[in-house]
């Protein structure tokens, strides 16, 4: 059975960081791309990063140079390492595997970063 896992949430102040781990397991294709979304309340689920099988990543201006997105494809697992983490940062954070036409979601994970 295909299912997706986010690990690593919780609560920082501001300047600390947090690792999201994301686990796919059940595939038999390869997972071409692995993204990370957020979305905090009342607002609507933004792209934070993705990493291509290849190892290519792309990032949201608001996380570059703080947030690194890495892949094990061997593993099917990725991390997102989020340094310098602000208050607007806090959101749950989904993951999202990307297997040929199809999309895979994880339940979330919940990050809250206080001032």
């Amino acid at each position: 059975q295909v299912h997706v896992v986010e690990s690593g949430g919780g609560s920082v102040q501001a300047g600390g960081s947090l690792r999201l781990s994301c686990a796919a397991a059940g595939f038999i294709f390869e997972i071409s791309a692995i993204r990370w979304y957020r979305q905090a309340p009342g607002k609507q689920r933004d792209l934070v990063a993705s990493i291509t099988s290849g190892g290519s990543t792309t990032y949201a201006d608001s996380v570059k140079g703080r947030f690194t997105i890495s892949r094990e494809n061997w593993k099917n697992m990725a991390s997102l390492q989020m340094n310098d983490l602000k208050p607007e940062d806090t959101a749950v954070y989904c993951c999202n595997a990307i297997v040929g036409a199809h999309s895979y979601w994880g339940q979330g994970t919940q990050v809250t970063v206080s001032s």
